[in-house]
């Protein structure tokens, strides 16, 4: 059984595809998957044992559907993209069967929820989402003290991110007993820098700041040897919750009952009820931020005393 899986864009939203690939997987027990999507989807992802190819899909149209047509022939194609060019790739796809994630039809739940229910309806079946899986993560762990990473960035957008400050604050004052990662991509590499100017001000020394040096193989070695982490809605989170990792999420202007970690029995989503909350918009649209601003160090810390 020839299957063709179209991967979600994002990070996060490809490890929470993780439990509908594995009930796709288990349904077709005898499945050869070929993977397509961006670099950071392939690499979370290309680890599963029943994954024989993997194709990072161009941003130019001319060398995305020149790949298409040179894979061959499936017997499933299974999308969880719903863009115009994921609807182009699926009709020149040949395959016997072709499937595509609707996200109108699918508007209600967690997003895990959301690619399950689309999963069970590509194959007739009626599975409940399990955990988040990864494949083939490498422990690294070292050093005597515990290890609290703490991740500033989010993809989405401004909104979405919690002060450098205040990540310092939780860091220096738990530098003590965790020594402290800093993880982040490129486009983090300015706010994890301010972080460590404020550990340095503060006379932290028993930090790392890897922001903008890690693969997302790197990523997840690092993460799956955490002994906590604290982090904004992103894709860090997700990889954090597949490994059982206690975490704090710090939420601002997205929906946590759709986006928060699945089945972590040691998470908490850190937020405020203000009434222009979830207002999903990439910078505040009413210029104060609040969502994030009125979070403090101390709030943080609070919830860490009865979580780990």
């Amino acid at each position: 059984m020839k299957v063709l899986i179209e991967l979600p864009t994002w990070l996060g939203d490809a490890v929470m595809a993780t439990p509908a690939i594995e009930n796709l997987e288990n349904h077709f027990d005898d499945a050869e998957i070929t993977l397509i999507g961006s670099s950071v989807a392939i690499e979370a992802i290309k680890g599963h044992p029943r994954v024989f190819k993997t194709y990072i899909l161009d941003k130019t149209f001319k060398k995305t559907f020149q790949l298409i047509m040179d894979l061959g022939e499936f017997d499933a194609f299974v999308s969880f993209r719903g863009s115009l060019r994921s609807k182009l790739i699926k009709f020149c796809v040949s395959s016997k069967s072709k499937f595509q994630f609707d996200k109108k039809k699918y508007a209600k739940g967690h997003q895990v929820e959301k690619y399950n229910n689309f999963i069970n309806d590509c194959v007739n079946s009626n599975s409940s989402p399990g955990k988040l899986i990864l494949h083939n993560v490498r422990k690294i762990k070292s050093g005597k003290n515990k290890i609290l990473g703490i991740n500033p960035g989010a993809s989405y957008g401004d909104a979405k991110r919690w002060y450098p400050d205040e990540f310092a604050n939780v860091a220096s004052a738990l530098s003590i007993e965790y020594d402290i990662v800093i993880f982040g991509g490129p486009s983090e590499k300015d706010i994890a820098g301010d972080i460590e100017k404020t550990l340095i001000e503060k006379g932290v020394t028993n930090y790392q700041n890897l922001a903008a040096h890690t693969s997302i193989s790197e990523l997840m070695n690092h993460i799956s040897n955490l002994d906590l982490f604290i982090t904004g809605d992103s894709g860090s989170m997700h990889l954090a919750a597949c490994f059982q990792i206690p975490t704090v999420s710090i939420f601002g202007p997205t929906k946590d009952n759709e986006t928060s970690q699945w089945m972590n029995k040691s998470s908490f989503v850190l937020k405020k009820t203000l009434d222009c909350q979830p207002c999903m918009k990439r910078s505040c649209p009413l210029k104060h931020h609040n969502c994030m601003k009125l979070i403090k160090a101390k709030d943080v810390l609070n919830v860490i005393d009865g979580l780990v």
